[in-house]
């Protein structure tokens, strides 16, 4: 008898636990409106394939001979990127400097010195709080005269990245202002054990506790052999990880514009290709700084000089590219910072 009541006890605490844990669910659920849905449509829909396809292809040509950290074809692409921002009238918090310069000293392995792109639109309530939304912009360079075009890895996101800043600019210049500052930032080195990242959260230019998200684009453009069948989806890697609010405002979203299947298989804690730690991202998820990894798999063309612009699925990258948005302006123009889960 005292063995079952014991039993009995602790079921009960265990049903109120999880009760607990539903409601507080069900509560984060209920706060996040899309309150300007039709708002929100109008500047998504300014990110075309047309506009996707023509920097892929710049990005992945052969001029930029694989933009390989410090090397000729990534200064190009830097100045590519800076030259876009600049047109556009999207400023640099570094003044007229848009680059971020980081010494050759500074690097595990040997580089010549190289930069990371840094743009961003001021907050017009809470500009201390600074949402990042990253994509890192060197490939590979050449081997045995084989130029490793990074078409996908990354061009997909590089050119994502450009299309989210020009919406948001869309916005602003309509007085739609984000709440919240947004960083468009471009990093260098990160096939070379992501040092660009690693640069930026040791010479943060936005103190690292007002820096509410990193949502980070790495490979987006094609579709995994697990998706052959249906490819409206896109893999989501670290969005519960660490704030249990940003993963459901990530589904929220993609329930509201885009409806692609979020696939978490490589958010597994134990997935044995731990893609958790393997992009820019995770320099800032090891300082608590809640993150969203946006990724399509890989594919034969991985990581070789097949990885060419003709390949990508450019009306799915605009669809994924819609969903970064999307998410993004809810996080820059929600009433209160998301937080953080306290472990």
């Amino acid at each position: 008898m005292k063995i079952f009541i014991i039993a009995s006890a602790l079921s009960l605490v265990g049903s109120c636990a999880t009760e607990r844990y539903t409601d507080k669910i069900q509560k984060i659920k209920d706060n996040i409106e899309f309150s300007d849905e039709n708002q929100i449509n109008t500047y998504a829909n300014s990110i075309t394939a047309d506009e996707l396809i023509k920097d892929v292809y710049l990005f992945s040509s052969d001029e930029l001979q694989g933009r390989k950290t410090g090397e000729p074809g990534y200064n190009k692409a830097s100045t590519y990127v800076k030259d876009f921002y600049m047109s556009m009238g999207i400023p640099s918090p570094l003044g007229d400097d848009y680059y971020q310069h980081i010494s050759d000293s500074f690097f595990y392995n040997p580089m010549k010195s190289s930069q990371n792109v840094v743009a961003y639109i001021k907050g017009s309530e809470s500009p201390d709080e600074v949402l990042i939304i990253s994509a890192h912009l060197d490939h590979l360079g050449t081997k045995d005269e084989n130029i490793y075009n990074g078409a996908d890895d990354n061009g997909s996101g590089t050119a994502a990245l450009l299309e989210i800043a020009e919406a948001f600019k869309l916005a602003e210049s309509n007085g739609n202002v984000p709440k919240r500052s947004i960083m468009f930032l471009h990093f260098t080195g990160e096939e070379q054990s992501l040092e660009g990242s690693r640069y930026y959260v040791t010479h943060p230019i936005f103190p690292l506790d007002k820096t509410i998200a990193n949502l980070n684009i790495d490979m987006i453009g094609r579709s995994d052999s697990a998706h052959e069948s249906n490819n409206n989806y896109i893999y989501l890697i670290g969005s519960d990880r660490l704030s249990t609010e940003l993963h459901y405002i990530s589904e929220a979203a993609n329930e509201k514009f885009t409806n692609l299947h979020l696939d978490y298989k490589y958010n597994d804690i134990d997935d044995s290709n731990n893609y958790y730690s393997r992009s820019d991202h995770y320099n800032f998820a090891e300082r608590n700084i809640p993150v969203i990894f946006y990724f399509s798999g890989t594919h034969d063309d991985y990581h070789q000089p097949t990885d060419t612009a003709d390949k990508l699925n450019y009306p799915l990258l605009e669809k994924r590219t819609k969903l970064i948005f999307t998410t993004a302006w809810y996080l820059a123009n929600c009433e209160n910072r998301i937080t953080v889960d306290i472990n």
